[in-house]
């Protein structure tokens, strides 16, 4: 059964204060790699100072590379301009309990300058700016994201200190839709899926997949907005509940050399009445503004790419004949090509094939919605659907490297054009800095070959 049970007013957080049953607000942004961050605020201090002065924060949290190093390049924070604050605006529309933590709720905020105005290269405010866009046209969108992690019997301080090597997968074969091979693991997977609902979200469902250890667990479609805030909750609190387990789980795109995390995105346009707008008379019930979103998504795919695979281990996915796409095609229901068409009337929409469990979501959505403003806005035609197994075909393939993804985002005037030039360069520092950090590296495959045989 649905519920928003977990979803709080500022009137019910005020109760539960008082009663004692809350005594913790966590306020928390989104980065650049989809993480949560913030403050753990005592929950007097935050519904007597927080809720009507916001909170703030070093801006160096949009200009770090993923172990919290301060590296140069960015434009809105560095030694330079002395580090300073940015504040945290609580959106009041997520606030919610954390049923994982005790007595504690949490809140996501957006990001705004001391001086007053938002901060443009905040993932959240770079998918505002879309979805305002889209608002133009009396559109809105809905997103579904399906988040594949992979299990392991280790803790998170077990795999740190060996290493991550030999750990051990909570599955030892392919579960994909093994109720048997999920059953071994489903005290966990329940208690994830029941924490999740308990903070207001809409769990459908659980299910095994291929690698060992590999599970994904699904939830309801919404406003892009909230699937994006959810998601990102659910991915950090997936990892808690884990922990608690005394397990360790991963989003990685490519853990191993078998199949890797996916996020597959799922979206659909609306119009502002709620009415389905992209079900039609033309062919396959399409709607001329379906054919020309659809077209606008396989236009500027491999240009919006690093969006939807934004770290160097992203890319080990795309692999012929491994469920992660190669081509830049569109099909019905085909999953060798990048875009799977899928449903029809009401439920009709795109899946994106190429984001990994990496993804940041806020990033991705807001290149799926930049991409069909782009079809609509030029009435884009739509080119046949493919058929058969695109992985063989002469199609168009997306980019193989997040270097080759990063000169196809610099060189793009639809990426400037739809984000800003801030925003393109803020996120082309972020990949500069991730292949200067792999280029400098030696790999165990280096030491493997050639500690004694070269």
């Amino acid at each position: 059964m649905r519920t928003t049970e977990g979803l709080l007013t500022v009137e019910r957080l005020r109760e539960l204060v008082d009663a004692g049953e809350i005594d913790t607000v966590l306020v928390a942004m989104t980065d650049m790699q989809g993480r949560l961050q913030g403050k753990r605020c005592s929950a007097g201090y935050f519904v007597e100072e927080v809720l009507r002065h916001a909170t703030e924060a070093c801006n160096y949290l949009l200009a770090v590379d993923v172990d919290m190093n301060t590296v140069s390049g960015y434009d809105i924070s560095s030694w330079e301009r002395g580090y300073g604050d940015f504040v945290l605006r609580p959106d009041l529309a997520t606030l919610r309990r954390i049923p994982w933590h005790e007595g504690t709720a949490m809140v996501l905020a957006d990001i705004e300058w001391v001086e007053g105005g938002a901060v443009g290269p905040s993932p959240r405010q770079v998918l505002r700016r879309q979805l305002d866009r889209l608002a133009a046209h009396n559109l809105a969108a809905f997103v579904g994201t399906e988040l594949e992690f992979i299990l392991f019997d280790d803790s998170y301080e077990q795999a740190w200190r060996t290493g991550y090597r030999s750990l051990t997968p909570s599955n030892q074969y392919n579960v994909d839709y093994s109720l048997l091979g999920t059953g071994r693991v489903e005290p966990l997977l329940r208690d994830i899926r029941n924490s999740m609902t308990g903070a207001g979200m809409y769990v459908e469902s659980a299910k095994g997949e291929c690698n060992p250890g590999q599970h994904e667990i699904a939830f309801r479609y919404t406003n892009a907005l909230a699937t994006c805030d959810n998601h990102s909750i659910y991915k950090m609190g997936a990892k808690e509940i884990a922990a608690r387990y005394g397990k360790a789980l991963t989003f990685m795109a490519k853990y191993n050399e078998r199949e890797g995390n996916s996020c597959h995105i799922h979206i659909s346009v609306r119009d502002t009445d709620g009415n389905a707008v992209m079900a039609g008379d033309g062919d396959h019930g399409f709607s001329p503004l379906m054919e020309h979103f659809l077209a606008g998504q396989l236009a500027c795919l491999r240009e919006f790419t690093y969006f939807f695979a934004p770290n160097i281990n992203s890319y080990k996915r795309f692999v012929p004949g491994s469920f992660a796409p190669t081509a830049v095609a569109w099909g019905e229901d085909n999953r060798t090509c990048a875009l799977r068409v899928v449903g029809h009337g009401e439920s009709l929409r795109v899946e994106n094939r190429v984001p990994g469990g990496d993804v940041n979501p806020y990033l991705a959505v807001a290149a799926l919605v930049a991409a069909g403003l782009y079809g609509i806005e030029n009435e884009l035609a739509l080119e046949p659907a493919f058929t058969g197994n695109a992985y063989g075909s002469a199609k168009p393939v997306v980019p193989s490297t997040l270097r080759h993804a990063a000169e196809l985002l610099a060189e793009s005037k639809l990426a400037r054009a739809a984000f800003g030039d801030d925003v393109v360069e803020h996120y082309l520092n972020a990949a500069k800095v991730e292949v200067a950090a792999f280029d400098a590296a030696v790999t165990d495959w280096e030491m493997f070959r050639g500690f004694e045989r070269l």
